[in-house]
């Protein structure tokens, strides 16, 4: 009876929206067109002058909706994504190797999503020990004020605080006067691809080490003092306290942390939008978002769209499974 609540809400707005889109992947969903004859008639001197045209314009019933015709496609969307013909030549005698790869949009995305989640992770669980190891060793008056001010990155939205920190840099921003101030001369951050990526980064890690401070710095205060003291008792340093004791302790809360990070960060968008990369540097996320917008003509892809999601999702599970393993074997273990 408890379960039940949850898992109605997880099948309604999880899992048959997933199935939706894996199903979607693998059809085409098209307007049927007609061919009509249509005559354009313009005045003359004498007579009007008639012209009948041959054209195609797409078939409505009789509501005047759009018929559209749904096909099977196979894996010819994740063909499309993925084009390995492409990577092929890359790779041959003559090709452009890892440069190839990365101008195929997906390859590119994929490679910056993945740096961005595995370069962020280990910053920002590292800070966040560090600034509650830190707060926690303060006197108790301190503490308030300074968890207050460390939670501030944590509070802005994450399009809000990546345009902030773009306007700061961006042609005439205040942190750019500072710079050209110094170093005299004129740096432009949004003109090339790895400044805006370290920008990016810079950000995200500001951004999200608040959370796991304020997850660490919960845990500190159920470790045990008897335990600290019987250490310091023994002789063991500051770092083998913590090397011993403290870490120990936190290890369900690193992963904790860290799967919530892996899953954030593998679906990277705001910084995107907010940095305005998208000349330089796409991620997953944005490549399903980029398809799923209505081209010249109107279409969308949806099926490809639909295919990006799915190995977007399919990337997530690939890189939570080892912590998942891990906490699965360290909870049998406990047993």
């Amino acid at each position: 009876m408890f379960v039940a609540p949850s898992m109605v809400l997880m099948l309604l707005f999880i899992a048959l929206p997933l199935g939706s889109v894996f199903v979607q992947s693998f059809h085409a969903t098209q307007p049927v067109y007609e061919v009509v004859q249509e005559q354009a008639c313009t005045p003359g001197f004498l007579a009007t002058n008639c012209v009948t045209e041959t054209r195609s314009r797409p078939r409505r019933d009789a509501a005047g909706v759009p018929v559209t015709t749904t096909a099977f496609i196979g894996l010819d969307a994740y063909r499309a994504l993925l084009q390995p013909e492409a990577v092929a030549r890359a790779f041959n005698v003559g090709g452009d190797g890892v440069a190839g790869l990365l101008s195929i949009d997906f390859y590119a995305a994929l490679r910056f999503t993945l740096t961005f989640t595995l370069v962020t992770l280990p910053l920002v669980i590292g800070l966040g020990l560090l600034l509650a190891l830190a707060i926690d060793s303060l006197a108790a008056r301190y503490r308030g004020p300074l968890i207050f001010v460390s939670l501030l990155p944590f509070i802005i939205t994450p399009v809000i605080g990546a345009l902030s920190i773009r306007w700061l840099f961006v042609g005439d921003g205040v942190l750019t006067g500072v710079i050209r101030a110094i170093t005299g001369s004129r740096l432009s951050m949004f003109a090339q691809g790895w400044t805006i990526e370290l920008l990016m980064l810079t950000y995200r890690v500001w951004h999200a080490t608040p959370f796991a401070f304020v997850v660490f710095y919960a845990g500190l205060q159920t470790v045990e003092r008897d335990t600290l003291e019987a250490a310091i008792v023994d002789g063991a340093s500051r770092l083998q306290r913590l090397r011993c004791v403290v870490i120990p302790h936190l290890v369900p809360l690193i992963t904790f942390v860290a799967l919530i990070h892996l899953m954030d960060s593998y679906r990277v968008f705001e910084e995107i939008i907010g940095f305005s990369s998208q000349a330089y540097r796409i991620s997953l996320q944005y490549l399903t978002y980029s398809l799923l917008n209505p081209d010249q003509t109107g279409n969308r892809a949806i099926t490809r769209a639909s295919a990006s999601s799915m190995l977007t999702m399919i990337g997530i599970v690939v890189l939570l499974v080892p912590v998942v393993v891990r906490t699965w074997r360290a909870q049998r273990g406990g047993r």
